[in-house]
């Protein structure tokens, strides 16, 4: 009998469970990688050679027809906490404003901002995909992907070209990809421990090319989180699986399946008062007094979500090619909070004068849709055309209840009255979105260096409500509002040497207005205004080894602003007016040597209403962000700063918030073929603010009473995170 060495017996053991998985996923790629024998092409993600842009935090690309900073996987890895979501890792880019008071991913953002731009305002989408909220096009940023499974991240500060899909294209584009499976057999453990009992841990399998299957390749990886939070019992439990299958049909033809899922424990403040925080701290969130409306039992979301889609890519020959993909996401959220957990709003309902009031949620939606682009290249121009359909389904429900009685309604005398009687719902309903976006744009090349892309999209979207208790507090309503808008965009760009570029572009945006903001009386009314832009921006790109740089100018004409307020956990919108954003953004990176690399990037911005001059609420006045940056023989590490500049927390500029900054530093060693079985560990240390800076950095909103009390976000305190991990 031939005796195996250990990791070839272990290689063999992980191939048969790789070879069986592939098999339990596509026997038809299986029969089909048996008969048709081809080579693959390996795509993997993006990994630090030494250049400036692959060490920098952020970089152009010479291609960009529009402000852009890409942040690789390398970076993420080795400067970002496991527990980190696409929210923080982008916050370095210039004119980006990202607030965590939880600590890295231990709680949804509270505000993402992009040159003023609010969430909600501009897109995310995952591998192409956009998706968000039915109700007001936000994203949750814990609720999908975690730093683990992340490829790549790119900000693109503007509305892209005409083949730039989404609700949102005028306020930019968060564009995450996800990382490729490897091209080697490898199994890979990780675990992390840090501040507030923070533990993540995890591992992923790749399957390597599988010959007998014509190249494909699988990954898995599966997560689990557990943290106490920075914020007073504001502890988060989470649970994540992905999976991606890639499997090479032919030369020219690929299958890619990706499915993600998400469960998620975490409970939700909103917010502190400045007596709150004078008098408890800054991280005071919830209580673990029962006999309070701010008992953490009684503010808690459970989330459940998932992600999936199939993607067949394809080169038809003589110049065409196909990129088709048919996807479906949902979220499931089932959330309580206390009917006023920070302000004066006393005990007591119809059942008893001291139990405890308070409100549960429903919001669960599904979407499903298919991106289908073509193109064809004829030489001097390439011709692009595609199409995004989406539809999406959505039951929502608010009800007033009371905690000490196991969440009864609470039949309380401001309920809403349904049929005359008083029921507790203060919304009731189910929504139906349908968005169609078809799209045709030309890139020309006259002359070698210049691309020239005229286009045009249709942008199509459709609300239908049914509703028991609208949003707007009305009973029995149903109504259809139908909004469209055909978009023209131009852009150019020039390679005005093979490491220069410049390129301009003009572009008009277009969104429907969000759910909350109908006319309570004519619901059916289509007079209410979509938001609508025209953008305008110009810059340039360098790249030399050792050196990237970029810098750009921007002039927005926005109109019809849709702002909003918070009270008591609830938004409130309202029409603002006409907006003019403008900014100068500049970025740099120079590689010293030695390992060393120094990066700093900076934004000048402003966000004005025509009306008044007034700024907008969330928009910094300025950013900067600056550091140094080591990487050579497996030792890693980067000390890395972002500013954020003077902003007001509401449109009507009582709200000032200072200037703040943190500091956050990285080291990590790699040891690379420790042994046959090891291939290689790392340890990594992360130390979140430095400088344990812990003011007041967001306005949360104001409490649900009479008084209107301001709520407000603070810093989280200094974190520290080490993480070990392996290849076998």
């Amino acid at each position: 009998m031939t005796h195996l060495p250990q990791n070839s017996r272990s290689r063999r053991t992980a191939l048969s469970i790789s070879t069986a998985l592939l098999t339990a996923l596509s026997p038809t790629a299986a029969l089909l990688a048996q008969t048709v024998p081809v080579e693959t092409i390996i795509v993997q993600g993006q990994r630090n050679t030494g250049t400036a842009t692959d060490i920098a935090p952020t970089s152009t690309p010479l291609d960009a027809i529009q402000p852009t900073s890409v942040i690789n996987q390398d970076f993420i890895e080795k400067n970002l906490p496991l527990s980190t979501n696409y929210d923080e890792a982008i916050k370095f880019s210039p004119s980006v404003f990202n607030t965590a008071p939880n600590g890295p991913g231990l709680a949804e953002s509270q505000n993402i901002s992009i040159r003023g731009f609010q969430d909600g305002q501009f897109n995310v989408t995952f591998d192409g995909i956009p998706w968000g909220d039915a109700n007001d096009f936000t994203h949750h940023s814990t609720s999908y992907f975690m730093a683990h499974d992340l490829g790549q991240i790119s900000v693109d500060r503007g509305p892209g070209t005409a083949a730039t899909i989404g609700n949102a294209t005028f306020g930019g584009t968060v564009s995450i990809l996800s990382k490729a499976p490897d091209d080697q057999l490898s199994i890979k453990p990780y675990a992390s421990y840090g501040s507030w009992n923070t533990a993540t841990y995890g591992a992923e399998i790749d399957s390597g090319k599988i010959e007998q299957y014509n190249g494909a390749r699988l990954m898995l990886d599966g997560e689990g989180l557990n943290s106490d939070g920075y914020l007073t019992d504001m502890g988060q439990q989470r649970q994540n699986g992905f999976l991606k299958y890639i499997q090479p049909i032919s030369d020219n033809t690929t299958l890619t399946f990706v499915a993600m899922f998400n469960h998620i424990e975490q409970g939700i403040s909103l917010g502190a008062t400045k007596a709150e925080i004078a008098q408890f701290g800054p991280n005071f969130a919830l209580s673990n007094n029962p006999a309070s409306q701010n008992y953490s039992g009684f503010n808690h979301d459970s989330i459940r979500t998932d992600f999936e889609y199939v993607d067949l890519e394809s080169d038809l020959g003589d110049g065409w090619d196909l990129d088709s993909k048919v996807y479906t996401y949902a979220y499931y959220h089932t959330g309580l909070n206390g009917e006023d957990p920070n302000g004066t709003f006393p005990n007591g309902t119809l059942y008893g004068a001291n139990d405890v009031p308070g409100q549960l949620l429903e919001n669960n939606y599904r979407s499903i849709g298919t991106i289908t682009r073509v193109s064809k290249d004829f030489g001097l121009v390439e011709m692009k055309t595609g199409l995004w359909y989406d539809h999406q389904w959505n039951d929502r429900a608010l009800s007033d209840v009371d905690f000490s009685q196991g969440r009864a309604i609470n039949l309380a005398p401001d309920a809403v009255n349904q049929d005359g009687t008083v029921d507790g719902y203060v919304r009731l309903l189910h929504q139906d979105l349908t968005t169609i976006q078809p799209y045709l744009q030309a890139d020309i090349k006259p002359i070698d260096g210049l691309t020239l892309s005229p286009g045009v999209r249709y942008s199509y979207f459709d609300r239908h409500v049914d509703s028991v208790v609208n949003v707007t507090g009305v009973t029995d309503q149903a109504y259809d509002n139908s909004y469209s808008k055909t978009l023209p965009s131009f852009s150019a760009n020039y390679r005005i040497q093979p490491d220069w570029a410049v390129y301009a572009q003009v572009a008009q945006g277009f969104l429907a207005p969000n759910e909350k903001y109908v006319n309570p009386l004519s619901p059916g009314s289509t007079s209410i205004s979509p938001e609508e832009s025209w953008n305008y921006q110009a810059g340039t790109s360098f790249q030399n080894g050792g050196w990237s740089a970029s810098f750009d100018g921007y002039y927005i004409d926005f109109s019809n602003l849709i702002g909003s307020t918070t009270v008591g956990g609830q938004q409130i919108f309202y029409n603002q007016g006409g907006v003019i954003y403008k900014g100068l953004e500049a970025e740099l990176t120079r590689v010293i040597g030695y390992g060393v690399s120094l990066y700093g990037n900076g934004s000048l911005n402003s966000a004005k209403d025509k009306q008044g001059g007034l700024w907008i609420a969330n928009a910094p006045q300025a950013t900067a962000a600056f550091g140094a940056i080591y990487d050579q023989n497996g030792i890693s590490g980067s000390i890395l700063g972002k500013w954020i500049g003077s902003r007001y927390g509401n449109s009507g500029q009582t709200e000032g918030l200072d200037p703040f900054y943190t500091v956050d530093l990285a080291l990590g060693y790699r040891v690379e073929n420790l042994s046959r079985t090891l291939k290689d560990a790392s340890i990594k240390l992360e130390i979140n603010n430095l400088t344990n800076v812990t003011k007041i950095i967001n306005y949360a909103g104001s409490t649900n009473d009479s008084a209107g009390t301001s709520l407000y976000w603070t810093q989280p305190g200094r974190s520290y995170f080490v993480t070990l991990s392996g290849t076998f």
